[in-house]
């Protein structure tokens, strides 16, 4: 088979490696792909939003399969694209992408549905906001940009002046674009945070081991919220009695809803889970892989990848038994200085062998580029380093072991993943 990964990052370089595991596999190609991707794909130069040079792409060079990973091209239609022009795509239809590019959406799809999740509001007019959150008067409050942020469109305000600024932002500063044009005020849930990736084919749903990620920028979870700084796998909070309690409240039924809308979901459905005093809750839904989530999912897969994604194209995901690894896996995620807000690029990484990777784990590239023979950072967040061991502390410790053996200047990492908080 030629497989083409729509995507740049680490997730892609995760299921990257993955795919080539496959005997099935004779080629896999990259768009636009990264250095370290490089080393296991044919980068090819066309952007992730691209949907007709993508598909022009597939067409000319006779690939199988086209595995879009991000969020923004599934939200445009890229598999619409792709199926339309008779080539076999993995992710959901534009109208299923809705689920995670749409909050309003997601909300009112588990509002109508009975499907528990935190008490919200919908606005599109700032002073109206600012009116109901003065009115509740109940710190923190969560006030999220409707529409697709980088992972970065969700503001936890501690007090009124804090709420006041992140309406500012996102509604009159446009500082996420047209996905601040409508906001969720949602009540502030606490409890331990998991994350739970799924396979399924709009009929069954298969779920991946659980994760847990780590959003905040610093240690002991200070700083800005990012697209993820670690992971690790499995969720110590996530046991089989909550499982089975998420399975029954959460996941069938989220599949059967989007059916009802005829929005049949087919492909990796993210469910980000709240462990509440009240019992699970969904905080958030993803169309795609999480990263860095993959990171430490896929690497816990023993069936073939290849297999699965067929099973979910063709929707025989039923018949398919899909098997994990019992090892603990842990990702460190090496970010450029001043990530998330401004950094530079260009700055040359020391300590990976010619294959971007080092000795004892695996380096993920997510913001790398590869020339004259060496690597440099080309990102906010630049490698995750991911190890497996039997237990969650041995493989933490064989990833921070890789982690000292690589440096580029303002190089900036968590040093307490797996170990902190809830």
């Amino acid at each position: 088979m030629k497989i083409l990964v729509v995507g740049s990052g680490g997730r892609e370089h995760a299921i990257i490696r993955k795919l080539k595991e496959s005997p099935k596999v004779d080629q896999i190609y990259a768009a636009p792909g990264n250095g370290g991707i490089s080393k296991d794909a044919e980068c090819v130069n066309i952007g992730a939003m691209d949907k007709k040079g993508i598909t022009q792409f597939a067409k000319e060079n006779a690939i199988d399969l086209v595995f879009v990973a991000p969020d923004d091209p599934l939200a445009d239609g890229m598999v619409n694209e792709l199926e339309g022009a008779g080539i076999r795509a993995f992710g959901p239809r534009a109208e299923a992408a809705v689920i995670e590019s749409s909050k309003v959406f997601s909300k009112n799809l588990m509002k109508k549905y009975h499907i528990p999740t935190a008490d919200y509001a919908v606005f599109s007019d700032p002073k109206e906001v600012i009116t109901y959150i003065e009115n509740k008067h109940q710190y923190p409050v969560v006030i999220k940009a409707d529409g697709l942020a980088l992972g970065k469109g969700v503001i936890i305000a501690q007090n009124y002046d804090e709420a006041k600024n992140a309406v500012k932002e996102i509604m009159e500063d446009k500082k996420f674009g047209d996905s601040g044009n409508n906001v969720v005020v949602e009540e502030f849930l606490t409890g331990p945070e998991v994350s739970v990736l799924a396979f399924t084919d709009g009929i069954s749903l298969k779920t991946m081991v659980s994760s847990k990620d780590h959003k905040r920028a610093y240690d002991n979870d200070e700083g800005l919220n990012t697209g993820g700084m670690g992971t690790i796998s499995p969720n110590p909070y996530y046991t089989d009695e909550i499982a089975e309690i998420c399975r029954k409240t959460i996941f069938e039924p989220t599949v059967a809803a989007m059916n009802s809308e005829n929005r049949t979901f087919k492909g990796c459905l993210y469910f980000g889970l709240m462990i509440t005093p009240d019992g699970p809750k969904v905080i958030e839904y993803n169309a795609r892989f999480g990263d860095p989530e993959t990171q430490v999912v896929l690497p816990r897969l023993k069936t073939d990848l290849v297999d699965i994604i067929e099973a979910v194209i063709d929707e025989k995901l039923s018949q398919l038994d899909i098997e994990w690894s019992d090892d603990a896996s842990a990702c460190v995620v090496m970010a450029s200085g001043g990530y998330p807000l401004a950094y530079q690029k260009g700055i040359e990484i020391f300590g990976l062998d010619e294959n971007g990777q080092v000795d004892g784990a695996t380096v993920y590239h997510a913001g790398t580029k590869f020339e004259n023979g060496k690597f440099f950072t080309n990102g906010g967040r630049v490698l995750g380093i991911t190890a497996a061991a039997d237990t969650l502390e041995k493989a933490l410790e064989k990833a921070y072991a890789a982690v000292d053996k690589i440096s580029f200047e303002g190089a900036h990492y968590r040093k307490d993943i797996g170990r902190t908080g809830k």
